[in-house]
């Protein structure tokens, strides 16, 4: 088995820039190669990498979190460590991570999902650990299903909004954040009536297969709320057999900004898209880079930050982003960013303005 998982090492591992390099990093991407979001989210990096003249890495580990750790192994107490380790605490695996690095010389960072409260409060500081960028996803859940509602028909006084939802992985904080947020706009809106909440680990195949059994016992569903892109298409392929028509018998609802979402939006098969966060790890290079250095991230706005990149996408903004994700550069200078030689009232400007403008 283990050497199952040090072959996807070099099956896996991404982009290697070819001249040499002021910083090295590696990013542990916990998505697979199959995966729009994740796929989006190395190519974002790798042009802000190319941009800030960073060696940058990255090996997927296929959403096994088992797989992770090996790499994380591999990468902190194997020969050639990189300067800067990137990973995601998908699946809770980031305390294993962090005593992994212990005595490596390798610093951490975390995106997307950084240290539960409890899991800070067992590990205490660590000089390894220089930081993290997560996104809003419990404000993005509330939004997506806000704005599903304020879509839908109104309805007579006495009469219920019905309502699915298909999250993620339980286990996986993005996921958990997300509903959270859900649940809160729910509270909001009681005419609007949660059936029923189901787990579909992330997959389309595993939201097609729940969507068909979930709308033959709840054929009054008229709001389909989803925590990421693919289980939104799989949802809508089992109402769309069904007979019912996505965008016009039922609003559905996403996460993503991948080239399928933004072109359902522009269908109308997709009610309501959120997204904006594939940015976080092109963003985080640019702290790191600052790091590098010799930039106290303390001094602009912490350490540890959440950012709202999650934000709601509207026709115009999808267009653009089609036609941005066409080019691999994005557009976008990365160095300009930088909080080196700024005065410490300068705040990084992550946002998906920013990359649009």
């Amino acid at each position: 088995m283990l050497k199952f998982f040090y072959s996807f090492l070099l099956l896996f591992g991404a982009v290697h820039s070819t001249a040499a390099r002021a910083e090295s990093v590696l990013f542990l991407n916990p998505g697979t190669t199959e995966e729009a979001f994740w796929v989006s989210y190395s190519q974002f990096m790798q042009a802000a990498a190319t941009d800030l003249g960073i060696d940058l890495r990255i090996l997927y580990s296929q959403r096994m979190p088992e797989l992770t750790l090996a790499q994380a192994r591999v990468a902190l107490q194997g020969p050639g460590r990189p300067d800067y380790l990137v990973f995601v605490n998908e699946q809770y695996v980031a305390p294993q991570i962090i005593r992994l690095a212990e005595g490596s010389g390798v610093k951490l960072f975390m995106v997307n999902a950084s240290l539960t409260a409890n899991q800070m409060s067992l590990l205490g500081e660590r000089p390894e650990r220089l930081g993290s960028l997560v996104p809003n996803d419990e404000e993005g859940g509330y939004l997506m299903l806000k704005e599903l509602i304020r879509q839908h028909p109104p309805v007579a006084p006495g009469e219920v909004i019905e309502l699915l939802a298909f999250s993620g992985l339980k286990i996986t904080p993005s996921a958990q954040l997300r509903e959270q947020g859900m649940l809160r706009a729910l509270a909001e809106h009681p005419h609007v009536r949660l059936r029923q909440l189901v787990y579909s680990g992330w997959t389309r195949e595993r939201a097609y297969e729940q969507a068909g059994l979930l709308f033959r016992r709840y054929p009054k569903v008229s709001l389909v709320w989803s925590a990421n892109d693919e289980m939104a298409f799989g949802a809508m392929q089992a109402y769309s057999e069904t007979g019912g028509v996505p965008g016009k018998d039922a609003l559905f609802s996403a996460v993503n900004s991948s080239p399928t979402a933004l072109q359902a939006l522009l269908d109308g098969r997709l009610s309501v898209l959120v997204g904006g966060h594939f940015t976080l790890g092109g963003w985080a290079l640019v702290e790191l880079h600052d790091v590098d250095q010799g930039v106290d991230l303390d001094h602009y706005g912490g350490r540890d930050r959440r950012i709202p990149l999650l934000q709601l996408i509207d026709k115009a903004q999808a267009r653009r982003l089609l036609a941005m994700g066409e080019s691999p550069a994005y557009g976008v200078n990365f160095r300009r960013l930088s909080a080196k030689g700024r005065p410490t009232s300068y705040r990084y400007p992550f946002s998906l303005q920013t990359l649009m403008r």
